[in-house]
């Protein structure tokens, strides 16, 4: 009975996960409609998203508070801000990406871009040594990336060539989050680890989208508008960070690796049911071949470390 309920407790842990997967993927979709549809600028959206969540966050941490509170170091303290700055790059480098190039492909080359650049910067940074397996993956995804980006890089068109180049800056800013963040572990909530990240996160975006004036046009948003912006920090960022939370704690980590690299995949064929958007023959293989190469160096686990 007791294994019956553990396997129970674990296919609900990877539903939720593939629940937040799914909605993380919407994101894209629902920035690049208010890119479309409004003046509204990509940094001026990661402020509003983070300041959206902020809030929410914030609630979550004193309901969930236990009895010693929540135990901030300095040292926790000082990673959490440092992890919130990163946060506010990878944020507004990718809504940036989504409006240049597409929800699906900015998606794809970000999330599946990332792990290859963890996976290359872990070695000489930890100490860690990845298997053979893992190293063919990570050609294979560079290779699939290539397949994925090349009718842009062939494309005459600079904007999206120039939109191509920072999704892969906001992959290389998610990369160094993940590998901060391994030096960043906390004694208290993972909701006040959030919280924290990301209101540092709405602190460094604020006075630049202002100096930049990307806030100028927020007058002119419509009532659709501002629902999208409210979607956007409520439901793929705040119920998808529970969700995937909720997930991980009946869910081995390398299962829920595997299943949140659905994200960009949900994310493209959204964005081709809903968006229009193509990615041609030579893009679709080289999807397939960058997710599966990630799927495959997921699998793999942690790899091992140099003593």
């Amino acid at each position: 009975m007791t294994v019956l309920s553990s396997k129970n407790a674990a296919v609900r842990g990877a539903i939720l996960i593939a629940i937040a997967a799914a909605l993380w993927a919407t994101t894209s979709i629902a920035a690049k409609t208010l890119f479309t549809r409004s003046e509204l600028e990509p940094l001026a959206l990661a402020f509003l998203r983070l300041c959206v969540a902020c809030p929410f966050f914030g609630v979550l941490m004193w309901h969930t508070r236990k009895p010693g509170g929540f135990r901030l170091s300095r040292g926790l303290f000082i990673g959490l801000v440092g992890l919130g700055f990163l946060q506010a790059g990878y944020q507004g480098a990718y809504l940036w990406a989504v409006d240049l190039t597409g929800a699906g492909i900015a998606t794809l080359i970000t999330l599946c871009l990332a792990p290859v650049l963890v996976a290359i910067a872990a070695a000489p940074l930890l100490g860690e040594r990845p298997t053979l397996t893992t190293v063919l993956a990570l050609i294979s995804a560079i290779v699939g990336t290539l397949m994925l980006v090349s009718g842009d890089i062939s494309n005459p068109d600079a904007t999206r060539l120039g939109g191509v180049m920072i999704a892969v800056l906001a992959a290389a800013v998610y990369a160094a989050f993940t590998l901060t963040s391994r030096h960043v572990s906390g004694s208290g909530s993972v909701f006040g680890t959030a919280f924290i990240c990301f209101t540092t996160g709405a602190i460094v975006l604020a006075p630049i989208a202002y100096l930049t004036g990307s806030l100028d046009g927020l007058g002119a948003l419509d009532g659709v508008d501002w629902l999208l912006i409210a979607y956007i920090g409520i439901v793929p960022t705040c119920v998808g960070y529970v969700c995937f939370f909720r997930g991980m704690e009946t869910t081995p980590a390398t299962t829920s690796s595997i299943i949140v690299t659905l994200e960009p995949l949900f994310a493209a064929l959204l964005a081709w049911m809903i968006l229009g958007e193509s990615l041609g023959t030579l893009g679709i293989i080289g999807a397939v071949v960058l997710t599966v190469s990630v799927l495959v160096a997921s699998r793999n686990g942690a790899p091992a470390r140099d003593e």
